[in-house]
């Protein structure tokens, strides 16, 4: 550690340490510091909404390492009406839009009490798998329960101070007119096209109109009931304009991070928790979104999700978390294909923290080992486990089944003398990877390498001489001969035979170094990787 290195020397110690440095300034009590995330429960989750709640933890976990106390509040937001149907879910949710998903039957049977029961299960399922520590708050309890009473009445009470404010942030002009606030109509039980036209504060009572609204391109129509409603009721919320403010006073929130995609949101709700609620806003850190391989925004009504519980099925949790981890800046493409990379690049990590792969920037190398404690959960292991690239594992995969497939796979590690004792890791890894190969390796992937005209030429003169070796029975002998083979033509072609071996395992295994390679052409098939050669031949 460098004697200016804060913390571990990582992003989320730079925020742990900024919260500080503000709370201080503010004169507030740290006797417990909470950060939230707020859990969508109107669609399936995907990677941007655990990424939220997952780097919340990082930052409280920087600061238990700092030695303060504090808690993750992941907050569901089930009080939200069903704007329209996510991809892929029944058609009959139709007849419950613009109801609140706490009050909507479960899609998916009767796992769960409700639809948002169901979606908000999914990601706490998730943070569960990876360990995260929270407190579950939802939104439908809290209002239930009177909790943001006091914020709800001070908002409304000044909703005259706070419409043309609104209009000046943000350029929304219509609680000029309306109250930030949605009723649920008494009668047809749905939020968004009660227009809440008046509060009474010494009722602390919301006067409606049940009239209309718009959600996205569709006008729905009101039943015309109308009514009051009391707030300490639970029965309406407040916009998401004001709402975040709410919670955030009341559950006494330090710190939040948010996507660019409501940063509007966040601006007007950080004046109303200064101006009106008068309690500090959390501090933020924006993230950029994660977009899918051909751009675009990970969606739960494109139906272009990427779940946790998908990432889950393929790679480890640490891969998951080393995604999280590795930084919050910048927009990121990412797809199933790059699981196998991150669960490789976790072994790197690995072996930089315990040294066996060298670094010669302090700075990287010390920003490495951080990240690696944090996705160990500061709980690191006492050694490294026998790192096997993961495309080996899938390849091997595909050419065993049945019960023992597993066992016969670990043994052919021990064969390769790339693993010396059981692991239980090992063995998580290999599952995974047989799930990898069974739904995903298809064919074998075409990894990027650049090569050399002589490399060109060198790869298709293997070409041509494995064709000769095709349908061989693989034997001892054979094995040899192909690593003997290998050798000659690198030398024929001009090659250092070591750099032409390395380029044949990054073909391959898409690794620098793996297995004696006269052996694994063998074990793959000789056919197989006459296969894979060729498309590195033009």
């Amino acid at each position: 550690m460098t004697t200016d290195q804060i913390g571990r020397g990582t992003w989320l110690d730079k925020v742990a340490l900024l919260l500080l440095t503000r709370e201080h300034n503010l004169g507030r009590p740290l006797d417990l510091i909470r950060v939230e995330s707020g859990i969508g429960a109107s669609g399936i989750p995907h990677l941007g909404s655990i990424g939220d709640a997952v780097r919340a933890h990082g930052v409280s976990m920087s600061l238990k390492n700092m030695g303060y106390k504090s808690k993750l509040i992941a907050y569901s937001d089930d009080m939200d009406g069903l704007r329209k149907i996510p991809a892929g879910l029944p058609e009959w949710l139709s007849d419950y839009i613009a109801k609140p998903v706490s009050a909507i039957p479960d899609p998916y049977g009767n796992c769960h009490d409700s639809y948002g029961s169901h979606m908000s299960g999914l990601l706490l399922e998730a943070l569960n798998s990876l360990g995260v520590e929270y407190e579950f708050r939802s939104a439908s309890d809290i209002y239930r329960k009177g909790i943001l009473s006091n914020q709800i009445h001070s908002i409304l009470s000044q909703n005259s101070t706070l419409g043309p404010k609104i209009a000046e942030l943000v350029g929304q002009e219509k609680y000029k007119e309306s109250l930030p606030y949605f009723p649920l109509c008494e009668s047809c039980g749905r939020l968004y096209v009660a227009k809440a036209e008046k509060y009474v504060k010494d009722e602390k009572k919301v006067s409606y109109f049940c009239d209309k609204t718009r959600l996205g391109n569709k006008e729905l129509t009101g039943c015309g009931y109308r009514g009051e409603s009391s707030i300490a009721s639970g029965n309406g919320k407040l916009a998401w304009k004001v709402e975040f403010a709410a919670r955030w006073s009341a559950l006494d929130i330090r710190f939040e991070a948010y996507g660019k995609d409501i940063m509007d949101s966040v601006r007007v709700n950080d004046w109303v928790s200064n101006s009106i609620l008068e309690f500090a806003h959390p501090l933020h850190v924006k993230y950029e979104m994660f977009l899918d391989k051909v751009g675009k925004k990970i969606s739960k009504s494109a139906g272009n999700v990427f779940t946790p519980q998908t990432w889950l099925r393929y790679g480890t949790p640490e891969s998951l978390r080393l995604l999280l981890f590795k930084r919050i800046s910048g927009t990121r493409q990412v797809g199933v294909e790059d699981i196998p990379l991150l669960v490789d690049e976790y072994d790197l990590y690995e072996d930089v923290f315990f040294g066996k792969v060298r670094l010669d920037n302090n700075e990287k190398l010390a920003k490495m080992k951080g990240i690696y404690e944090y996705v160990n959960q500061l709980n690191v292991p006492k050694a490294p486990e026998a790192h096997v690239p993961y495309r080996i594992i899938a390849q091997q995969a595909s050419l065993f089944s049945g019960s023992d497939r597993v066992n016969k796979i670990y043994g052919r590690l021990v064969k390769y003398r790339l693993v010396t004792r059981e692991s239980t890791k090992l063995i998580q890894k290999i599952q995974l990877a047989c799930n990898w190969a069974d739904d995903y390796l298809v064919s074998d992937e075409i990894f990027e390498v650049h090569l050399t005209n002589d490399e060109k030429t060198a790869i298709s003169d293997l070409v041509k001489e494995l064709e000769a070796y095709s349908g061989r029975d693989p034997s001892s002998e054979l094995q040899e001969e192909m690593q003997n083979i290998i050798y000659n033509i690198a030398r024929k072609n001009n090659l250092d035979p070591r750099k032409f071996f390395k380029l044949m395992y990054r073909i391959l295994i898409n690794s620098d170094s793996g297995p004696k390679l006269g052996n694994y052409i063998v074990d793959l098939g000789i056919d197989r990787v006459r296969g894979i050669l060729i498309n590195y031949c033009s």
